[in-house]
């Protein structure tokens, strides 16, 4: 299984991004997918999980209302929104294939990784 996440960027506060995360024709269609960041200093933390169905999201508290995961099974590709950014936000983020259907908040849940793309929000 290949992971390639893109869309990462500069952008003001305030602003908008989409990450995308495209994966290989390998990659089975019943696993849930999920995003992750990681800043400087700081341990990968959870951002937000979708189901293999779509129908189990779950988000992070800090970015509940602000960003919004999504996937397309046909196009074997799952996105993230992310509106009203902010400092904090920056980060590289990481497109991961959960070991089950429904993806979890826990790293260990997660059994194949992208490379990660940077956000960067400027104040």
């Amino acid at each position: 299984v290949q992971l390639q996440a893109s869309g990462g960027g500069l952008v003001q506060a305030g602003g908008s991004l989409r990450l995308s995360c495209a994966a290989s024709r390998r990659t089975s269609s019943n696993n849930g997918m999920g995003w992750f960041r990681q800043a400087p200093g700081k341990e990968r933390e959870f951002v937000a999980s979708v189901s293999w169905s779509g129908g189990s999201i779950i988000y992070a508290d800090n970015v509940q209302g602000r960003f919004t995961i999504s996937r397309d099974k046909a196009a074997s590709t799952m996105y993230l929104q992310m509106n009203s950014l902010k400092p904090e936000d920056t980060a590289v983020y990481y497109c991961a294939v959960a070991r089950r259907a429904v993806a979890g908040r826990g790293l260990t849940d997660y059994a194949c990784w992208g490379q990660g793309t940077q956000v960067t929000v400027s104040s």
